[in-house]
């Protein structure tokens, strides 16, 4: 039988009141990297919308993990602003889950203070700086930092976390074989560079236990040559069902670092985005920003072609992402056997849009996908302009 996707559904321990599910997406309202009445509105009005669950971006599990010094790390002061956060979507009947995660090589070293870390030595042109190759001690530490936060999201409040093991973040970099040239036993095989990924799974799952639902979210592909391949992401997936520490895995692609419109799709804001930075950055957006930010056809349910892959070779729950605007897409979802839906840009333009839907199923998403939602989280004012409907 196919499943309602408007109707309650279990995640792990949780039970969500439908299999909607809000996608972190970065806010750009926490200037002092703590909570701010922004974050908690941004967050709320979904919830009041009739989304199943919120999920807070980005949440990084150490100071030197952000993609900028602005964001939220976990640690004791961040308590009982988050708190607040998730007490106000609780109020609105819907759960709220915590992405963590480090940002390795896409971490901002110059506004943070510190070295971003990855697989390897790279030059990253977002902080200008050279990356520093993660030791045995540091992977070690970042592994028992997503530990820490994962207790840090329980004491907050929060009914799930969510582990960031894409977009060639800290996880993903040691994923691609793009990124890890390692000779240890992190690189080479791709049992080694899934080692990162698979211990930080489990050591989340080992802190938790069953008070919380944990999900992953994994790329499919890099869409960037040399990076890591559908097949290679579908056998990492088999090894994360095979080791028990998720309730669900949430499908993604693309690389923050080289080619983020390969996620996104639609129209690349590259005026925007040069706006937003300033110089010498500016320029070189300006300048060669049209090969980072590609520009991609848009379409609905851009990712379920790939998606389609892992759910032939997977029991463990899946979560579609990419190009859910309407009901008919989330049926097609429910149809080829995922058992939740991610939403991000249609919801940030239309925070009410599933009661919208839930009222009228014809009912269509006000967003064009024109993208110029993403500069905003640079600009240092607020994030993402919730616009009422005309």
């Amino acid at each position: 039988m196919i499943p309602d996707v408007l109707a309650p559904a279990k995640l792990g321990p949780l039970t969500l009141r439908n299999r909607i599910i809000k996608a972190a997406t970065f806010e750009g309202v926490t200037p002092d990297a703590l909570v701010t009445d922004d974050l908690i509105e941004y967050h709320r009005r979904p919830a009041a919308g009739g989304i199943g669950m919120t999920t807070v971006a980005y949440c990084a599990v150490a100071p030197e993990g952000r993609t900028d010094r602005h964001q939220i790390w976990m640690r004791p002061e961040a308590v009982p602003g988050l708190r607040r956060l998730t007490d106000a979507v609780h109020a609105e009947g819907a759960a709220v889950s915590a992405q963590l995660g480090h940002a390795g090589p896409v971490a901002n070293a110059k506004s943070n203070g510190r070295p971003a870390l990855s697989a390897g030595r790279m030059f990253n042109p977002l902080g200008m700086r050279v990356t520093r190759a993660a030791t045995e001690a540091d992977i070690d530490r970042i592994t028992r930092a997503h530990a820490d936060a994962a207790l840090i999201a329980i004491e907050s409040g929060f009914d799930a976390v969510e582990i960031h093991l894409g977009h060639n973040y800290f996880a993903s970099a040691f994923l691609s074989p793009k990124l890890n040239h390692r000779k240890d036993a992190y690189g080479g095989s791709l049992a080694n560079r899934a080692k990162v990924a698979r211990g930080v799974c489990r050591a989340v799952r080992d802190a938790v236990g069953d008070r919380i639902a944990v999900t992953a979210k994994l790329n499919m592909e890099d869409g960037v040559p040399g990076g890591i391949r559908l097949e290679e992401s579908i056998r990492t997936a088999r090894w994360l069902e095979e080791d028990g520490s998720l309730d669900a895995l949430e499908l993604t692609a693309g690389s923050s670092l080289l080619n983020p419109m390969y996620l996104f799709r639609g129209d690349a804001p590259v005026p925007e985005f040069a706006a937003t930075f300033p110089q010498p950055q500016r320029l070189g957006v300006k300048l060669i920003g049209n090969r980072i930010l590609r520009s991609y056809p848009y379409e609905e349910a851009y990712l379920l072609a790939s998606a389609r892959q892992f759910r032939a070779e997977l029991k463990l729950p899946l979560i579609l992402l990419g190009g859910i605007t309407n009901r008919d897409t989330m049926d097609l979802a429910m149809t080829e056997g995922f058992e939740f839906v991610a939403m991000g840009r249609a919801v940030l333009r239309e925070p009410d849009l599933i009661n919208r839907i839930a009222a009228e199923r014809d009912t269509r998403s006000l967003c064009i996908h024109c993208n110029k939602c993403m500069p905003t989280i640079y600009s240092r004012t607020r994030c993402v302009v919730i616009e009422p409907r005309a």
